[in-house]
């Protein structure tokens, strides 16, 4: 038995997830949604204290580890320009969410800052969500896109928020959306200052050592001096 809570934590351990999918070469963010993820993406990790680790994911139909967790800012922001629009089709943001989690292993305060136009059509999401609670992992989201959406190759992508926003809440995160590269550089920063981390209290010994006074208490009280009765 476990009792989930929050604390506060001065330094996280940061893993940055990157959509490379198709959509998001669309150009209602200048200069393209990926092109700014990255961009900006790159000043967050300057911006990280000194002792931070980083880890660098991309994904569209399936994920890719560009940079395991590291304190080398300078091989973050080479895994950073490293990505690339995937030739692989989908959007697994399932997959990315534990991908992402299973990259923090081992570590205490653990976020996820996951960058997409939410143009999602392959996983379970509530499993990945559920997944990553258990884990203890806050995951960010930021939505990149416009409501009337940007030319790709393929034809016109909309931002899709939802999927994003219920990532965001069911793992304690904050939502962000995002239409220029001003916004984007401030939702990063609000990340940097985001101090809360998920922490389980193991209740199980707790318990034993409860059940273990009152055992004790009643057998005072029923063999003491100041028992009741004759």
């Amino acid at each position: 038995t476990s009792w989930n809570t929050e604390l506060e934590s001065s330094v996280f351990s940061y893993v940055i997830v990157i959509d490379s999918s198709r959509s998001m070469e669309a150009v209602d963010v200048i200069p393209s949604r990926i092109d700014a993820a990255k961009e900006t993406a790159r000043k967050f990790v300057d911006a990280t204290p000194i002792g931070t680790k980083i880890g660098i994911l991309s994904f569209s139909g399936s994920v890719f580890v560009e940079q395991e967790l590291s304190f080398d800012k300078v091989l973050a922001k080479q895994a950073i320009n490293n990505i690339r629009i995937s030739s692989i089709g989908g959007t697994d943001l399932s997959e990315a969410i534990v991908a992402s989690v299973n990259a923090l292993a081992g570590v205490d305060s653990k976020s996820v800052i996951l960058l997409s136009d939410g143009q999602i059509n392959v996983g379970d999401l509530d499993d990945a969500i559920e997944y990553a609670d258990k884990n203890n992992v806050l995951i960010h989201t930021i939505a990149l896109g416009t409501e009337e959406g940007g030319l790709t190759s393929y034809g016109i992508s909309k931002v899709d928020e939802d999927s994003l926003k219920a990532v965001a809440f069911g793992t304690a995160g904050e939502f962000f959306r995002v239409i220029d590269e001003n916004q984007l550089s401030r939702s990063f920063e609000s990340v940097l200052e985001f101090k809360k981390k998920k922490v389980s209290i193991d209740l199980t010994r707790i318990f034993i050592i409860l059940a273990l006074v009152l055992i004790v208490l009643e057998y005072f009280l029923v063999n003491g001096r100041y028992r009741i009765g004759p």
